[in-house]
């Protein structure tokens, strides 16, 4: 299945803002981005589903907020750092034929601007220390036996896992199954943007960062 077929996750949540409108983890450690700046430390990775013509959409709708992710719950929020994402990405749209309709009104394409800030914490365990000290110190064979082996961990340890990064992503609103029943309508992704790195807390790293996105991204264009 094409990756961008079909998803739930934070459109399943964030779908009903768009529908109004238009009707992987990183281990706690010492982070290897310390002392670069924004600029330096960004990643802009971009996808898009290979079967659609962008020419077919004329319209966008873009919320006049961003929606953050925590975990399982969304929320939105507005600032001076999400105000420039949605005119940076507004604009960027728009110098490619593309026209913003104001809420409520139909588009062709949905455009959401999220904020994932996730942190989970688990329990875990060594799966494989019984089996080396048993091989080193005879345990299989009626040896020392009796010894754990624990290079990294002890036996059950907890640790903590925390993902940070922008995504910017592009729904097909134009061509969305009719919706039927209480089930929620699922959204096909025709594109997705992930800024990764340092975090973004500078207007001017913003608009490095978007301009990047859309210079690697030429296929973003409507028919004029």
């Amino acid at each position: 299945m094409n990756i961008f077929q079909k998803i739930n996750g934070t459109w399943g949540l964030y779908a009903a803002l768009l529908l109004t409108l238009g009707g992987t983890l990183t281990a706690c450690r010492d982070n290897a981005t310390d002392g670069l700046s924004p600029q330096d430390s960004q990643v802009y990775i971009t996808n898009y589903d290979r079967s659609v013509s962008f020419g077919q959409y004329k319209t966008f709708s873009l919320p006049d907020s961003v929606a953050v992710q925590s975990n399982n719950q969304i929320t939105t929020v507005r600032g001076d750092i999400e105000d420039r994402f949605i005119a940076n990405v507004a604009n960027a749209l728009q110098s490619r034929g593309f026209r913003r309709v104001p809420k409520g009104q139909p588009a062709d394409i949905g455009v959401a601007i999220i904020r994932i800030n996730n942190r989970y914490t688990g329990v875990g365990t060594n799966p494989y220390g019984s089996y080396y000290s048993n091989y080193w110190l005879g345990g299989f064979g009626g040896g020392l036996g009796g010894y754990g082996y624990n290079p990294y961990y002890p036996s059950y340890y907890t640790y903590q896992v925390s993902e940070r990064y922008w995504e910017i992503q592009m729904v097909d609103l134009k061509n969305r199954p009719p919706a039927t029943g209480p089930d929620q309508v699922q959204l096909t992704v025709i594109f997705d943007a992930t800024i990764r790195g340092g975090d973004i807390t500078a207007t001017q790293d913003v608009d490095t960062a978007i301009n990047a996105i859309f210079a690697q991204s030429p296929y973003l264009t409507a028919s004029r």
